[in-house]
């Protein structure tokens, strides 16, 4: 038995300490009451569950400028130059940039990932290096994969036979992008391929839905459907539904009803589509955005994810969750204090229910040893500062340490001292810096 002492829970009153039994939470107590070794002392720090990443392409990351940069930045050129650096693919190259992007994450205090494999491809070179990797880091990231039909179910030649390929080699996730098949008849059949392909085989559903500026873009309302009637529900995400950001107000009202009626998860990616996004417009122009707000006022469940890092379609990224959720708020005005607070919550929580984790996530007796200690007062404070994890735990084990270094400041008239981007009303609320943990080396 070993314990983290003196850690600040949010939403919890005091301090506590958390016992660790192996690779599981043993109890949660008041500080002072936990047995067992200390693992470290988090000394008033933020201790939560570890971050999640409810949407990446890790097949694709690291590619930027590979064949070609993207000029125009839009969507449509980065599937483009993507198709073009696909036929270059090798296990190797998938393997070794899709392991470095884990290694960020995992340093970065996320431990679960949901990635969408392109599977347009009919030697299937991705997908094939992403089973092998998602088997190579499992004892410390949970790795889901999403069959993603990159260019069509019913567009692409043998598009159909490729997902349901992909289901018989192991993937987790079943994917579709009806927006961008050939006609919208397509763009229904081909959710309602995905949807029986992950009925028989048990798995889950996350279409790209309505990544385009076009008002008329629809399809999201038929995935909540087939979601509702074919009873899995919170089980089925729409990730981007960027095409929300042009629907009229009675729709949208209309829009919210289905959503929440249906139970699915939305899935928004403010750093890539900001970008992609509103490529077409001159001026006003578009943010090219989910109805983020709205929907979190409807009920519905909403998470950011970070989508690409350093690829045809977003060439800048350190998989860093809460730079995702700072730019998330600002794009989806969530600047009030409890919306700044969901904000965190859509890279954690919210975004742990889109991978469906229920009892595989959380501070609770029995579940995983997963954590990260933040030096922060809160969410709100973590979010703001852009805080790192000073410690990661997987399994019960230290996976990574950032030490927490304060900036040194000369100023005139003053001798050298720290500066920490603390207001000085909210110190007595905040672990002092520097601020470092102490080990059982101590």
């Amino acid at each position: 038995m070993i314990q983290i002492r003196n850690a600040h829970l949010h939403g919890r009153d005091g301090l506590h300490d958390i016992e660790i039994d192996g690779d599981r939470f043993g109890r949660v107590l008041p500080a002072g009451q936990g047995r067992g070794e200390v693992l470290l002392d988090a000394s008033g720090a933020l201790v939560g569950p570890p971050f999640v990443e409810p949407h990446v392409h890790l097949d694709t990351t690291l590619t930027a400028g590979e064949p070609r940069w993207n000029a125009s930045g839009s969507l449509w050129e980065g599937i483009a130059v993507w198709s073009e650096r696909k036929q270059t693919l090798t296990r190797a190259d998938v393997i070794a940039r899709a392991t470095e992007v884990l290694r960020w994450y995992a340093a970065n205090g996320v431990l679960h990932v949901r990635s969408h494999v392109d599977v347009t491809d009919p030697g299937l070179v991705a997908l094939d290096a992403m089973l092998e990797v998602r088997e190579q880091v499992r004892d410390v990231v949970n790795v889901q994969l999403v069959a993603f039909p990159q260019e069509g179910v019913c567009s692409f030649d043998d598009g159909a036979e490729l997902l349901e390929e992909a289901a018989r080699r192991g993937v987790d996730v079943i994917g579709a992008i009806p927006h961008f098949e050939d006609t919208r008849e397509d763009g229904v059949r081909s959710l309602e391929i995905a949807f029986r392909l992950a009925e028989r085989h048990g798995l889950l559903i996350d279409a790209h839905c309505d990544e385009i500026d076009d008002e008329q873009s629809r399809f999201v309302e038929v995935l909540a459907t087939l979601a509702r009637r074919g009873g899995l529900r919170e089980r089925a995400t729409a990730s981007h539904t960027t095409a929300m950001g042009s629907y009229n107000g009675a729709y949208s009202y209309k829009l919210q009803r289905i959503l929440a009626r249906s139970g699915i998860n939305l899935v928004c990616n403010p750093l890539a589509n900001l970008c992609l996004q509103g490529r077409f417009d001159a001026y006003p122009k578009r943010r090219g955005l989910t109805q983020v707000k709205e929907m979190l006022a409807a009920g519905v469940n909403v998470a950011f994810g970070h989508d690409d890092v350093m690829d045809p379609w977003y060439p800048l990224g350190t998989a860093f969750p809460l730079q995702v959720a700072l730019a998330g708020i600002a794009a989806a005005q969530l600047t009030g204090a409890a919306e700044i607070d969901e904000a965190f919550a859509m890279v954690t929580s919210r975004a742990a229910r889109v991978l469906n984790l229920t009892d595989a996530y959380g501070i609770e007796p029995g579940r995983p040893a997963d954590l990260v200690v933040l030096p922060a007062a809160s969410p709100r404070d973590a979010v703001r500062r852009q805080t790192r994890p000073s410690h990661v735990i997987s399994r019960g084990r230290v996976l990574a340490e950032t030490p927490v270094t304060p900036t040194r400041l000369t100023w005139p008239g003053r001798e050298p001292e720290h500066v920490d981007f603390i207001r000085e009303r909210d110190r007595g609320m905040t672990p002092g810096a520097p601020w470092t943990p102490r080990t059982p080396t101590d």
